[in-house]
């Protein structure tokens, strides 16, 4: 009765303990893992191959243990991987953005519509704003189109029927971008106001007058 009764008061202690390794251990793993999964988040296609390789895992280990050798600890461990894989937030390539940025030496990144290409349809673009140039980088941050705002003359964002259009009128042509949706009107005045701002203001013009009379 006693050696029984010693059996089963150790078993509890054995398992807190077999526990409090596991959880001791997963925090330190995830402690050397958090640098890696931070600069993982960047690429978002190695991300999205991590959450699917984790949630594979979490299930595989909630299904095999159980139909082999019963094990439930690992069960809750894998239930906990494929819950984890669901519930990590999506890719962040805003920081992609703002390498690009520094890259190219831009102050501002705004949404730039649809620019329309002229052998294909209109892309969607964000403008980096700088104090020597406009770009209009595509999804992949490839550059479309890069204006010198020493040669911007003129920028208005205007309504077209169901959309907004931004007109940016330089010594060489004129560059529209188009706007679309419940935000276009938004979008497309915030793209204005910053490119107006790191425009290089025009040289006052001295009158005629005053300069033959010094």
């Amino acid at each position: 009765m006693e050696t029984t009764a010693t059996s089963a008061a150790s078993h509890p202690q054995s398992l807190t303990a077999r526990l409090r390794h596991v959880a001791i251990g997963s925090l330190f793993a995830l402690v050397l893992l958090v640098p890696k999964l931070l600069r993982l988040r960047r690429n978002e296609r190695s991300w999205t191959f991590f959450r699917i390789l984790l949630g594979t895992a979490g299930a595989g280990l909630v299904i095999l243990p159980l139909s082999l050798w019963n094990s439930w600890l690992a069960a809750i461990v894998g239930l906990s991987m494929f819950l984890t894989s669901i519930l990590l937030p999506p890719a962040k390539p805003e920081s992609l953005v703002d390498d690009k940025a520094r890259e190219i030496g831009a102050l501002v990144v705004v949404n730039g519509g649809e620019y329309p290409l002229e052998d294909a349809a209109s892309v969607p673009v964000q403008l980096f704003a700088g104090a020597d140039n406009i770009w209009a980088l595509d999804s992949r941050l490839r550059p479309l189109l890069i204006i010198p705002t020493a040669e911007i003359s003129s920028v208005q964002a205007e309504e077209a029927g169901r959309r907004w259009v931004l007109r940016v009128r330089s010594t060489e042509r004129l560059i529209e971008f188009y706007y679309r949706g419940i935000f276009a009107e938004h979008l497309a005045r915030v793209a204005q106001s910053t490119i107006r701002n790191v425009m290089r203001p025009a040289l006052p013009v001295v009158p005629r007058s005053r300069a033959a009379g010094a």
